[in-house]
């Protein structure tokens, strides 16, 4: 499906986070920070489910060409968002005690009524380089 031409990036991206806010507080997440920006990077959503931090990577794609939304988190955008998890730990001793996990949460047709949301836990894990 094409996408419409009067949702641009930013306001599809946005629209995309508010979903993935609902479907995580739907599922029992509590919802501390939103777009968490540093020079590292951007933290879409950092989120608590019971004792454990969750950061939350948002993505959405019109279609699956070029392996999909899913797909599109990659090692440098995941090194990015390791870095800025690190700021973030940093400023807020408070959430650095808790074990912490990357999601991803794809959200396929943003715009459309049948949206439909694929919540990846454990995505990827923070590892040596």
């Amino acid at each position: 499906m094409a996408r419409r031409p009067d949702v641009d990036r930013q306001r599809l991206g946005r629209i995309a986070e508010d979903i993935a806010v609902s479907f995580l507080l739907s599922h029992g997440l509590e919802i501390l920070l939103r777009n968490f920006r540093r020079r590292a990077g951007e933290l879409d959503i950092i989120a608590r489910q019971r004792d454990v931090l969750v950061i939350v990577e948002v993505r959405t794609r019109s279609d699956a060409r070029f392996g999909g939304a899913a797909a599109s988190v990659g090692r440098s955008k995941q090194q990015r968002l390791l870095r800025a998890a690190q700021q973030l730990l940093q400023q807020r001793r408070d959430l650095a005690r808790l074990p912490a996990r990357f999601d991803v949460i794809v959200v396929h047709e943003p715009t459309c009524a049948g949206q439909r949301v694929q919540w990846i836990r454990h995505a990827f894990t923070a590892r040596a380089t």
